[in-house]
């Protein structure tokens, strides 16, 4: 098994998976939850999701939280210029160190899974690793896509689900009307916890 030195080569294997695709659900992420003994993460989560504004309002509320002085993880998509700024806590990304050595725990208990996960679903599960290991108070989570099905909604009931702009976005996933998109992206709301427009 190839060791990784560098955040770039995470990203070759990630890439070389050939795992780029969409395919919702979220069978393949309790498994891999539950092989990484994650099945209720040792955090809790502000689950943030929308058409448009997702991004900002994350690093907002991280920033807000981090200022309130709980140590704050914060999970985004895409970055901007390194692939370790997607997973950041109290504002700092993850070395290139730590992101190796968290995807050499993970990878071989996903190579396990018949049904492997996806890449998304991949560095969903790295990230929720880093931050259980690091010790997180909370972790604002932006929703890849959709809400219901997406890999980021494996988790229990967040602190607050934060819906931002919804409009029509892939919609051969989520439904061809703002309102079918609406229900599918809601599906982040659960019982016991707070929902923000």
């Amino acid at each position: 098994m190839t060791q990784f030195s560098s955040a770039a080569d995470v990203v070759r294997h990630l890439d070389g998976l050939g795992l780029f695709h969409m395919d919702l659900g979220l069978k393949r992420m309790h498994r891999a939850l539950k092989a990484l003994h994650l099945t209720r993460p040792p955090f809790v989560t502000a689950q943030v999701l929308g058409t448009n504004g997702k991004g900002s309002t994350c690093a907002i509320l991280a920033s807000v939280l981090r200022a309130a002085g709980y140590r704050t993880g914060l999970y985004t998509s895409p970055y901007i210029f390194r692939f370790n700024e997607r997973m950041q806590i109290d504002g700092a990304p993850i070395s290139d160190a730590e992101l190796c050595a968290v995807t050499e725990e993970v990878r071989p208990l996903a190579d396990g899974m018949a049904d492997h996960p996806t890449e998304f679903e991949m560095v969903t599960a790295i990230a929720f690793s880093w931050f259980a290991s690091r010790k997180c108070d909370i972790v604002v989570c932006e929703v890849g896509m959709g809400g219901e099905l997406d890999a980021t909604n494996v988790i229990p009931a967040p602190e607050a689900a934060v819906l931002c702009n919804i409009g029509l976005d892939h919609t051969a996933y989520l439904g061809d009307t703002a309102e079918k998109i609406a229900a599918t992206k809601s599906g982040i709301i659960k019982a016991g916890c707070d929902a923000v427009l």
